[in-house]
């Protein structure tokens, strides 16, 4: 019996190593492909941020990309930065400049129609609509396919478009319009963002693409749309339906309700990607989050967003700025009128604003001017910073509002006009010509007369006065009769 028992003993031992051993090493093998994504959030969490190092600057929250970067749209100050200039593939963020371009040189009604090379240089395990050699949508419709549902080959069709030719020379137009938007870290090589070692940017460039892309009321729309259906037409027989995979619209997981417009990108190499531009209290923010696991780019872009929104200020400077003096330039400003009622040479932009932190005061920011400007409309311009941070600029542009001043209680104060009265532009040296040459020519008047005077009295010499009395007048006289010379005699020289 013992030699039966240590046989099965042995047998179901031997049994549960076979049946363990694939789960343990199984298991073992899901633990050692976890640690490395571990590591990896670790590591990118300790990479810190260089806005973090401002002093007094908001504190921001935790972020988890590789790469992060929030600027305000208008004037471009970062509000956030970590990690913006790596370079790292931008997947379909790409995109954005595709779809820039193409609106810029084309219209909406032109008609794309798909080559062999866009429809089968596109792969088949990437995000496409199904169209074929030879169909045809409109431009507009091609848009939708692009930023709604990341269709590449719609993409290699519209840079075909655009170009004229292949969809690999579109490269060059995305190099140059980088270039003028600000980039300096990309370089592209295809319309969509398919891998490549040679394609690459930044979440700073991202952003100063985001710029002019979400200026764009149309790619604002369709970027802040789920749904794309293209009915089918003679030059394409299917009905397209597709659905964005962004979780910041409406009624998704990470619904954000300011969202303007957004673009996702994903690759095996690039992770997860994510542009997004949103809108509140006169206040346009765009957010890149670069080398995340999802979903965690769409909870990090929310955090940036509401950090920027509940840290900073939106600072109109024409109605904050009470004086500026440039250092050893002899120019100054005043929203005092020197001369009364007149129309002002200089204003400073009263849409220009500069965006602040909460944590600072207005008094604390500093200020530089500059004169070349490259513009013909402005006279100067005035960029505000704090601790070299950039926080945004404000241009003085030759003016032609107008606006009163009264010289009531010894001082100059604005006269109060109508409501339908447009506020005057002018903060800056203002001159009436007109009373400015009547004062002119009146200082030049008296200064005419003085010199006449002057003249006068310099050139002529007055006699002194004498006693006026009997004594000296018959003085006078004698020495007039010595001098007079004796009368002949007429009678001595005639006979009788």
């Amino acid at each position: 019996m013992f030699k039966l028992y240590c046989h099965f003993r042995h047998k179901f031992l031997t049994i549960s190593i076979l049946i363990l051993l694939p789960a343990l090493w199984l298991q073992d093998a899901l633990t050692i492909r976890a640690l490395p994504v571990v590591t990896e959030v670790e590591e990118r969490l300790l990479i810190p941020a260089e806005t973090a190092q401002i002093p007094n600057w908001p504190a921001a929250p935790q972020i988890s990309a590789q790469s992060a970067i929030l600027i305000d749209a208008y004037s471009g100050a970062i509000l956030y930065e970590k990690n913006v200039h790596e370079h790292l593939y931008p997947a379909s963020t790409t995109k954005l400049l595709t779809c820039l371009i193409a609106v810029e040189n084309c219209s909406l009604d032109e008609i794309v129609t798909f080559s062999h090379d866009a429809i089968f240089d596109t792969p088949r395990d990437s995000s496409h609509i199904a169209l074929d050699e030879g169909e045809s949508i409109t431009l507009e419709q091609c848009l939708n396919a692009v930023l709604i549902a990341s269709a590449n080959e719609a993409a290699f069709g519209l840079a075909e478009h655009v170009t004229g030719t292949s969809w690999r020379d579109f490269a060059d137009m995305m190099n140059e319009r980088a270039k003028e938007l600000g980039c300096v870290d990309s370089h592209f090589v295809n319309p969509n963002g398919l891998p490549d070692e040679d394609h690459y940017t930044s979440a700073y460039d991202l952003a100063m693409i985001g710029r002019a892309f979400f200026a764009n009321e149309l790619l604002c729309k369709i970027s802040s749309t789920e749904k794309l259906n293209l009915p089918a037409t003679a030059t394409q027989p299917d009905n397209i339906v597709a659905y964005s995979k962004n979780q910041l619209f409406p009624g998704k997981t990470y619904a954000y309700e300011y969202l303007v417009g957004s673009k996702t990108g994903y690759t095996n190499a690039a992770r997860n990607i994510l542009v997004s531009c949103a809108q509140k209290d006169g206040m346009k923010l765009i957010a890149v989050v670069m080398v995340e696991e999802s979903p965690t780019q769409f909870a990090d872009t929310v955090a940036l967003f509401n950090y920027g929104f509940n840290n900073f200020d939106r600072v109109n400077i024409a109605e904050t700025e009470t004086k500026y003096n440039i250092d050893n330039a002899g120019f100054f400003y005043s929203n005092n009128d020197i001369f009364g009622s007149s129309k002002p040479i200089l204003s400073l932009n009263t849409q220009d604003c500069i965006i602040v932190p909460k944590t600072i005061s207005f008094s604390e920011v500093e200020s530089t001017i500059t004169y070349d400007t490259g513009n013909a409309k402005e006279a100067a311009l005035i960029t505000y910073t704090y601790r070299d941070r950039f926080l945004g600029s404000v241009s003085v542009d030759f003016a032609g509002g107008t606006e009163s001043y009264s010289f009531e209680s010894g001082t100059m104060q604005p006269v109060p006009q109508s409501s339908d009265h447009k506020p005057s532009e002018s903060r800056i040296i203002f001159i009436n010509v007109f009373k400015v040459i009547l004062w002119i020519v009146g200082i030049a008047g008296v200064c005419i007369v003085l010199v006449f005077i002057r003249a006068f009295f310099v050139n002529y010499h007055f006699e002194p006065r004498e006693r006026n009395n009997r004594r000296s007048w018959l003085k006078s006289r004698r020495k007039k009769r010595r001098r007079r010379p004796r009368r002949p005699n007429r009678f001595r020289d005639f006979d009788y």
